[in-house]
């Protein structure tokens, strides 16, 4: 384990090329919120996410619109962006969840299963608010790919890699570094990001799969399997304890570079956020602020500014 202050003055603690699952987070680090006992059950579903996401506030946008394209504002060679689950990422990781579960699931079962998955999904992974400011850029997955190959990697497929895991008070993050063939040796010592099933995350078929093992940040809700029925289903906890909560960033090596796009493509895939607490960034627009600010910036698309929604 080491230590750092990141470029907003917050301390980290990180692992170097690993990902490390909260038991054995809780063995490496002392914490008062991993370490917390009787944590109501909570499902442990597989996401097949197909989408990233960028947030970011009226500085970083007018970066992204004057280079159309992304890169690090603060000098460094990554560009970071995080998974974006969509509501139907939900409703296929709650049925393979049951299918796993009882593999002799009966059409009738079926039909009598109610949606639980949703209840869980509620830390700030799956909030449509923002921390980082008012805009969001939403990609999917394999475009985001396609323009790294042949921008950094003449071509070739991107590399992904274990890049590290940080743990901050209440918040796990597990990073996956991107990177070009040509920067092999530059990254030698993070770990191939494999197929494995166990794993915290891993990659396949152009989706991301990522194993979650703390949803909700506040528990508020209880799994309760039924197995002599094949059922699950939710039950309210009296008094929610806080947890952790973990997600998932990609980090695009561009080492100082622009990732760039077609004006028409970043506005088509932005979006508006209202702010979550605690907030990140300095300043948060309105949502009247917001539409001026990107009319502004975008003068020949009179598309209006859509909200980012919630999930449930």
């Amino acid at each position: 384990m080491k230590t750092r202050r990141n470029s907003r003055g917050y301390e980290e603690r990180y692992w170097e090329g690993r990902h490390l699952k909260l038991r054995d987070l809780k063995e490496e680090a002392k914490n008062t919120y991993l370490n917390k006992e009787n944590i109501p059950a909570c499902p442990r579903p597989e996401f097949h996410v197909s989408q990233l996401k960028h947030d970011t506030d009226e500085a970083g946008l007018n970066g992204i619109r004057g280079d159309n394209g992304f890169k690090n504002p603060h000098g460094g060679s990554l560009v970071w962006w995080s998974l974006a689950v969509e509501p139907d990422d939900i409703i296929s990781a709650e049925r393979r969840l049951l299918e796993t579960t009882y593999p002799d699931w009966t059409q009738e079962q079926v039909q009598m299963q109610q949606s639980f998955l949703g209840k869980f999904a509620t830390s700030p992974a799956f909030s449509e608010l923002s921390r980082m400011g008012s805009y969001r850029f939403t990609f999917p997955l394999e475009e985001l790919l396609e323009a790294y190959s042949q921008q950094f990697c003449s071509g070739a497929q991107p590399v992904m890699r274990v890049y590290e895991t940080v743990l901050y008070s209440q918040q796990v993050m597990y990073v996956i570094l991107v990177h070009s063939p040509a920067n092999q040796q530059l990254f030698s010592d993070r770990p191939l990001l494999t197929d494995d099933p166990n794993s915290v995350c891993s990659y396949k078929d152009g989706r991301f799969i990522w194993r979650p093992e703390a949803m909700c940040e506040t528990h508020r809700c209880e799994l309760v399997k039924r197995p002599d029925e094949n059922q699950m289903e939710v039950r309210e906890v009296s008094f929610p304890p806080f947890y952790v909560w973990d997600h998932v960033a990609v980090a695009l090596h561009v080492d100082r570079q622009v990732l760039k796009f077609d004006p028409a493509r970043l506005r088509q895939n932005l979006k508006y956020c209202s702010h979550a607490y605690p907030p990140i960034a300095k300043k948060f627009e309105d949502f009247p602020q917001a539409e001026e600010i990107v009319r502004k910036l975008w003068p020949d698309n009179s598309s209006p500014l859509e909200r980012a929604e919630p999930l449930n």
